[in-house]
């Protein structure tokens, strides 16, 4: 397998509500430091893909209104490698697009599609993870994910079922999809050993998703099949202002691999996590000797435990007495929050929508 036809696509396009007031529509979480390393989720997605395939050979998908601030975060990307999304459609029209500029770049494609907002500690072991995917699918004729084995019942994750049994190149066939189960079912899926968390990293022969495309999902596909001539020049964005308001908002998990027969995963262990919500971040951050993660060298923490606090460098906070609390400030709005409630935060940004408009947001 040549490394030559390896490609990656960065999805990231999101808002990341969940991590409001910190996250916000002009600057959302992928752009975000938000566990104080120096680096946004995205820079972090970026060089680890750097080792896996050629730089050239790595896109980013993302909002119009994003390419300004992705090129000021990663600004040896070349602008042929981002590709703007006109409309929000979810992740199926996102990998819809992107398998037909690839075929129409190379017919012999192999593509990871990953979000740009995940964090995974073990960088060395998902590098091998993902070496191993993409030489599967150069080899087979299979629609592939990663999945993740779970530590507890979180109700946050989808969940694959697989055949413990059946290995294929270290693969495993996949037998089921639960999208975020309750917790006594997520419970049960712990204790049975045969579900793994899916991760939404997927991989795939260019092929390979174009028939599974042409099979499932086939009046999306004939859309992006009248853009075959303007894929790769310049005239590829005004089609898809044309041909984007005739997809359906669907996610590649519903479009495709809850039907398609030929799907397996990689039961796979590199400290991964979904940072979806400051309980995520919470988990994932350094804490002091009372469980509190602090984010901001001006805070000081009087009889406060298992707080989850971020803070602009130039503000000083004195926190007393809490528990288990967020404290999320910015220049223009202050946010305090049980952590037990921050499932929430999506239902209070709806609230400020109603009461203050977008001025917030």
């Amino acid at each position: 397998m040549s490394i030559q036809n390896n490609y990656v696509a960065i999805m990231a396009g999101g808002i990341g509500s969940r991590f409001w007031p910190e996250s916000r529509t002009h600057l959302p979480k992928q752009f975000l430091d938000l566990l104080g390393t120096g680096r946004s989720l995205i820079q972090w997605t970026y060089n680890r893909f750097k080792h896996i395939c050629p730089k050239e050979n790595i896109y980013f998908i993302t909002n119009e209104q994003y390419i300004g601030t992705l090129k000021s975060q990663i600004p040896e990307v070349d602008d042929a490698n981002i590709i703007a999304e006109p409309s929000r459609k979810n992740t199926a029209p996102c990998a819809a697009y992107f398998a037909h500029k690839i075929m129409a770049l190379n017919p012999n494609a192999n593509i990871i599609m990953s979000p740009a907002d995940h964090l995974i500690m073990d960088e060395h072991a998902f590098e091998r993870t993902a070496h191993d995917a993409l030489d599967f699918v150069a080899h087979h004729k299979c629609l592939l994910t990663l999945g993740i084995k779970p530590t507890r019942p979180d109700t946050g994750y989808g969940y694959i079922q697989y055949d413990t049994e059946e290995e294929l190149d270290k693969a495993h066939r996949v037998r089921t999809f639960t999208e975020k189960p309750t917790l006594e079912l997520a419970q049960t899926f712990l204790k049975s050993g045969d579900f793994l968390w899916n991760s939404g990293i997927f991989v795939w022969n260019v092929q390979t998703i174009m028939e599974a495309l042409a099979q499932h999902m086939p009046e999306m596909h004939e859309v992006f099949s009248q853009a075959t001539n303007q894929y790769n020049t310049p005239a590829e964005y005004e089609a898809m202002v044309k041909l984007y308001p005739h997809c359906t908002n669907i996610s590649i998990d519903y479009g495709i691999m809850e039907k398609a027969r030929n799907v397996y995963v990689i039961p796979s262990y590199f400290g991964w996590c979904d940072l979806g919500t400051w309980e995520s971040a919470y988990d994932n951050a350094q804490k002091d000797y009372l469980g509190n993660a602090v984010l901001g060298s001006n805070v000081m923490v009087i009889d406060a435990s298992e707080c989850m606090i971020k803070m602009p460098e130039d503000k000083l906070l004195v926190v007393q007495g809490l528990e288990k609390f967020i404290v999320i400030d910015t220049p223009d709005v202050l946010m305090i929050c049980e952590r037990s409630r921050e499932q929430q935060i999506k239902e209070y940004v709806a609230e400020v929508k109603r009461n203050k408009g977008d001025k917030y947001l």
